[in-house]
């Protein structure tokens, strides 16, 4: 939402917008030059008589006064999907799509795309550490948007093409089952104009036999290979329709990030960026926050902030900081996100969960849920087969559990 109305900003629209805190985007928005209020009432908002359109996302509780008010005025309301669907229309479309991996994925392709100077509009789910920002501007006719399946957002989009990075089943509480999802995901897919720009991850391939692959396994389109760990970082040579491509310099940890960073270079390939010009942007691409984020490293403890919240994503994190840091203890802070998320894949949490050394859960982040009887941390807690775990009522008290260990790699996920 914010890339949205940085994007009006820029643009010279004056912008007015309401959150339920102050947090460090509403504090940037503010210096940007926008009127943000924190209480949800009518009387606080700026100049409404003069108010053109109203943007809300899918989270707003349905009880929110102000958009309510709105909705029985004359006024154009619209879910951002909408409206980032009509700034983009105009624009030589890429999508990324998929359960996970599509903001590190549209992340890197803006990156790609923004330094060799075509990157039109970027707009990103999180803030890509090069530019310390969601959205991404230069002048031209191409755009990288973020497909958000949450509420079947993406079916409002124009793509020119898609990369679909994974289906896995999330949102149940929207879609109700795993067939559901799949069925939302392949409705997108159907927007495509030219079945030849979908690029997918070469698990779904079966799904989606026309299009075009990538991954590690040497049938498809561009797949990785010879990959190597150096001095903490990832060197790896890329076939792409039988082409070579060597030592590729990647400095995100983890496998499932090279993946990201194949279906990035794929899409850039197709849409014409040359090897060399990719080559040098993706080694100087630092990440984007919150994902595989590196807080602290003095070769004793390192502190990693990621945004897993499912358990794939979780045990993928895993596998990288198992792969990265082989003889640190790892401790696990984690906070479930969503009471019905919880729910639906308990045993898979636990599963997951019970692979780190030492766990701390955290109560359940309830974001726009109300409470579900019989769901909560204690529950996900008693499940997860370990002796060291623990139930984290507060941050302050996690410094307690580490503070006298050495070789430490904390992986930490809060949901706010």
């Amino acid at each position: 939402m914010s890339a949205l109305a940085k994007f009006f900003l820029y643009k010279g629209v004056e912008v007015s917008g309401y959150d339920r805190s102050k947090t460090e985007i509403t504090l940037l928005l503010s210096n940007l030059g926008s009127h943000i209020i924190y209480h949800d009432d009518i009387s606080s908002i700026k100049d409404i008589e003069s108010v053109d359109l109203v943007v809300f996302t899918p989270a707003i509780s349905s009880n929110n006064v102000q958009l309510n008010h709105f909705k029985k005025t004359n006024i154009p309301v619209h879910k951002r999907a909408y409206i980032l669907g009509e700034i983009t229309k105009s624009y030589q479309t890429i999508a990324v799509a998929g359960t996970h991996g599509k903001t590190t994925t549209s992340s890197i392709v803006a990156h790609l795309l923004h330094q060799n100077n075509c990157g039109g509009v970027s707009f990103i789910g999180g803030i890509c550490t090069n530019y310390n920002s969601n959205i991404l501007l230069q002048e031209g006719q191409n755009a990288v948007v973020e497909a958000d399946e949450y509420d079947r957002s993406f079916l409002q989009l124009h793509p020119s093409a898609i990369i679909l990075t994974s289906m896995d089943p999330d949102h149940l509480d929207i879609y109700g089952d795993e067939e559901s999802v799949t069925e939302g995901f392949k409705l997108f897919v159907d927007l495509l104009k030219n079945e030849d720009r979908l690029y997918v991850q070469e698990d779904l391939k079966n799904q989606f036999p026309t299009a075009l692959t990538y991954g590690y396994q040497t049938s498809s389109t561009l797949f990785v290979y010879d990959v190597r760990l150096k001095e903490g970082y990832y060197i790896f040579n890329v076939n792409y329709k039988g082409v070579v491509y060597e030592n590729f310099e990647f400095h995100l940890p983890g496998r499932h990030n090279l993946l990201n960073a194949a279906g990035a270079i794929l899409s850039c390939l197709e849409w014409g960026v040359s090897f060399e010009k990719l080559k040098s942007a993706l080694a100087n691409f630092n990440g984007v926050k919150r994902r595989f984020e590196i807080h602290h490293n003095d070769g004793q403890r390192v502190y990693v902030d990621d945004y897993a919240h499912h358990p794939n994503e979780i045990k993928v994190l895993y596998e990288g900081l198992r792969e990265f840091y082989p003889d640190y203890k790892l401790i696990g802070v984690f906070q479930p996100h969503l009471y019905s998320r919880t729910r639906d894949f308990l045993m898979e949490f636990q599963s997951v969960l019970s692979e780190f050394d030492t766990l701390f859960v955290m109560p359940i982040y309830p974001a726009r849920e109300m409470p579900i009887e019989g769901v909560n941390a204690e529950v996900l807690l008693e499940g997860i087969e370990m002796d060291q775990k623990s139930l984290l009522v507060r941050e302050e008290d996690l410094s307690y559990g580490i503070k006298t260990r050495r070789k430490v790699c904390c992986f930490y996920y809060r949901s706010w």
